[in-house]
């Protein structure tokens, strides 16, 4: 995968407009239960400058958006992130037109699943998805005497693991890139272990007692989105997707009662009560909406 190269291309590019057809011109809408398309489309993925870097964005404006509306005069900036340049062994080798290297899009390549959630993308010239998986990890916020604690709205609190993230500092569901040949379920785990629970840094004993609790509650997991995500790494030629699944610790006797250690690419972590008023990093926001709704929460 290419995990976190934000190439742009020179031209206005078609290959996208078969997926991205279904969804929302950026606005304050979100996701719903009607739906599993109303997702903002390009607004995260639009902010200037790119994420960790002084280099500005090529400005596009919301009428020119949709892929079908043409703009001869569209020059966006090429950019790789100089975490890619210095050849991490994940990142995907230069595919420019000068280079030999060859990708096998739209199909399983090696080890590395190259398919959309969204269904075939078109290509010309492109570097299209990257693959990641977001354990949204929730318990019932309770008091002291361990009764679950109620909004003004009579419903009950739900809290979910949030961490901040170290490149853009917003607080995000712990997560990652599904590596090649690895499996979702399988990223999942490790992700939240490695982002919420510091399971790198733990001792012999520690990581096991982690272990032994996060696959207990993995193991009944509940997927409430899978595919585009509005991710301010994304381009014209790169983007994100992503499967989200809900693993609910009911009794708070699991996983919800180990402390948390931020780890990883984790600044910081914490339980948080979810509202509608959460300010979330890419589309992360929508995906704990249908958290919420499932288990009638407070929103």
């Amino acid at each position: 995968m290419i995990h976190g190269v934000v190439n742009s291309s020179s031209k206005r590019l078609l290959f996208l407009g078969n997926i991205f057809s279904q969804f929302l011109i950026c606005d304050k809408m979100s996701l719903t239960t009607q739906s599993a398309f109303r997702v903002p489309l390009h607004c995260k993925a639009r902010q200037s400058p790119y994420t960790g870097s002084k280099v500005k964005r090529f400005p596009v404006p919301e009428d020119m958006v949709p892929w079908s509306v043409e703009w001869p005069d569209y020059n966006p900036t090429t950019f790789t992130t100089e975490h890619v340049l210095s050849k991490p062994v994940w990142a995907d080798p230069d595919i420019s037109k000068n280079s030999k290297n060859k990708l096998k899009f739209n199909e399983i390549d090696g080890k590395v699943n190259r398919r959309s959630h969204m269904g075939k993308y078109k290509l010309q010239d492109s570097l299209p998805l990257n693959h990641a998986a977001d354990p949204i990890v929730t318990r019932w916020k309770r008091t002291a005497n361990n009764e679950k604690v109620k909004h003004s709205d009579g419903k009950d609190i739900l809290q979910f693991v949030a961490i901040k993230r170290k490149d853009s500092g917003l607080w995000a569901i712990p997560g990652g890139m599904v590596d090649a040949g690895d499996t979702i379920s399988a990223t999942l785990k490790r992700e939240f272990g490695e982002e919420a629970m510091n399971s790198l840094e733990a001792t012999g004993k520690e990581k096991k007692a982690i272990e032994k609790e996060v696959a207990k509650l993995f193991r009944h997991g509940i997927e409430v989105y899978r595919g585009y995500v509005d991710d301010p790494r994304n381009t014209d030629n790169s983007w994100m997707e992503t499967v989200a699944v809900n693993f609910h610790d009911d009794t708070g006797n699991s996983v919800g009662k180990f402390k948390l250690y931020a780890g990883d690419d984790a600044a910081d972590v914490h339980w948080t009560d979810i509202g509608a008023d959460l300010n979330l990093y890419a589309s992360h926001i929508s995906f704990i909406e249908k958290v919420a709704t499932r288990l009638e929460a407070h929103w």
